[in-house]
């Protein structure tokens, strides 16, 4: 008689040590958008910066950390491991932190956000990397659970912080303002020190794995150019590089290419999305903030995000997206992203309208901004949560590091494109919002015209194959 083998207990739990990586998540991400969040109202109302100044300040800093992670994930694959990048990175976090509670100045200001641009952009791709790091075949299942609740992790903290510190500001003033998250970044640090003896830890990969997307880019744009004339008749441009590199290292890069040339043009929907941080916050300073009796300060606003956005994804999840589906209308990943491109467009129609009001002389509630808020949230559900799983489903494994890469990347020359128009002060009023919802629009139409050209690809556990 066979003996029934017990199922092990185990294999439906989280790890123990998630619990570290997880509170370390919520803490960190409470100190930066908390920190963030009174950025401009300290720059414009503290160091008196005139309102072009402190835009582009804020986005060149945004910018900043969103173009490091590359920095990161590069110590972090090739030398150091994640667990020692995330860890002395974070010291250089708290250290910025501490810069900006310590200094009221502006040279206080762009040394602390330097420093926390390099520890946050550094961090930023190999904590959510670490997560599914833990995960082993018995448990492996559970990796949907698990990155959900990071993500929950990541708005419980946003939220809070977005509510919190807003008002420390005024009462108690920039030091405890700054220095507030700056204790949480080290609460998050030591969180994390605490789970040390329980992390699986995989080695970095140093100068061996695949040759990646730039060398072999390089490769075929050479071949291109010195046989010009000799390709033979259905050769691509990527098989120039195949004498080189073997044909796998070739259709990954090819991959990566196709889904660069989507992305692209992505970069100006975080160009308006960050915003919610900065024109936003501005426009909110001259509206009524008196709201039913109780007196809200201007960067608090901006907690309606977190909290929306958790109660939009099970609605476009489980009534949305099958409501489409029965009236016939196929739901793709790129068709979200096209809806919620077209979206962002509106909703800056919307705020440029509250400001056309402003400008006439209309005194309004700030709660007038709550309607571009739940319209440019809906466009951050159908963009960037999509976009992230349109990524991981087109790259084949030995690009998925490159393509989330470009995903960063987008979001770096979306706040740059923010910061350049910042600097050169060309529109007024309305007309700034007027001209981003133009450029919105035009974009998603070019976004539109490349997604219905794109071919899909599932490299989800088989080799690619065209449907």
């Amino acid at each position: 008689m066979t003996q029934a083998v017990a199922a092990d207990p185990t294999s439906n739990r989280f790890p123990p040590q998630i619990k570290f990586i997880v509170g370390n998540e919520a803490c960190e991400r409470f100190s930066y958008y908390g920190m963030r969040a009174i950025l401009v109202v300290f720059m414009t109302k503290y160091l008196m910066m005139a309102e072009p100044e402190a835009k582009e300040a804020y986005h060149a800093f945004a910018a900043a950390c969103y173009l490091l992670p590359l920095l990161g994930a590069y110590l972090s694959d090739r030398f150091f491991g994640k667990y020692r990048t995330i860890f002395w990175l974070s010291m250089f976090y708290c250290l910025g932190h501490l810069t900006l509670a310590m200094f009221e100045t502006k040279a206080g200001l762009f040394v602390g956000l330097a420093l926390i641009a390099f520890g946050s952009g550094g961090i930023k791709p190999c904590v959510s990397a670490y997560v599914g790091d833990q995960f082993t075949e018995k448990n492996k299942h559970l990796l949907q659970k698990v990155f959900d609740l990071f993500y929950f992790s990541i708005n419980f903290g946003s939220f809070f912080s977005s509510i919190l510190i807003p008002v420390i500001l005024p009462k108690y003033g920039p030091s405890w303002a700054f220095g507030i998250p700056g204790i949480l970044m080290g609460i998050a640090t030591f969180i994390f020190w605490l789970g040390r003896k329980h992390y699986i830890n995989l080695p970095p990969t140093g100068k061996g794995g695949s040759a990646g997307f730039m060398p072999i880019l390089l490769e075929a744009s050479r071949a291109a150019i010195f046989s010009r004339g000799s390709r033979k008749a259905g050769q691509s441009f990527w098989d120039g590089a195949k004498p080189k590199y073997s044909a796998e290292e070739v259709e990954g890069a090819q991959a990566a290419g196709r889904i660069f040339k989507v992305f692209f043009t992505v970069s100006v929907f975080w160009a308006l999305f960050d915003q919610s941080g900065s024109s936003w916050v501005l426009q909110a300073e001259k509206m009524d903030l008196d709201v039913w009796g109780m007196h809200v300060e201007a960067s608090q606003l901006q907690a309606a995000n977190p909290i929306m956005v958790m109660a939009l994804i099970p609605l476009f999840a489980y009534v949305i997206y099958p409501a489409w589906e029965k009236f016939g209308f196929k739901v793709t990943p790129l068709r979200k992203m096209s809806v919620g491109m077209l979206l962002a467009a509106l909703s800056f129609v919307a705020v440029g309208f509250i400001q056309t009001l402003i400008d006439s002389g209309h005194h309004l509630s700030v709660m007038w901004q709550l309607v571009p808020y739940i319209i440019i949230t809906c466009s951050e559900v159908m963009v960037s949560i999509t976009g992230l799983e349109f990524a991981y489903t087109q790259a084949p494994p030995s690009m998925k590091s490159t393509i989330m890469s470009f995903w960063l990347v987008t979001v770096f020359v979306g706040n740059f494109l923010d910061a350049y128009i910042a600097r050169l002060n060309v529109f007024h009023g309305s007309a700034e919002f007027y001209f981003f919802a133009g450029l919105m629009f035009a974009v998603s139409l070019i976004f539109v015209w490349t997604a219905s050209r794109y071919k899909t690809r599932d490299y989800v556990g088989v080799a690619g194959a065209a449907h």
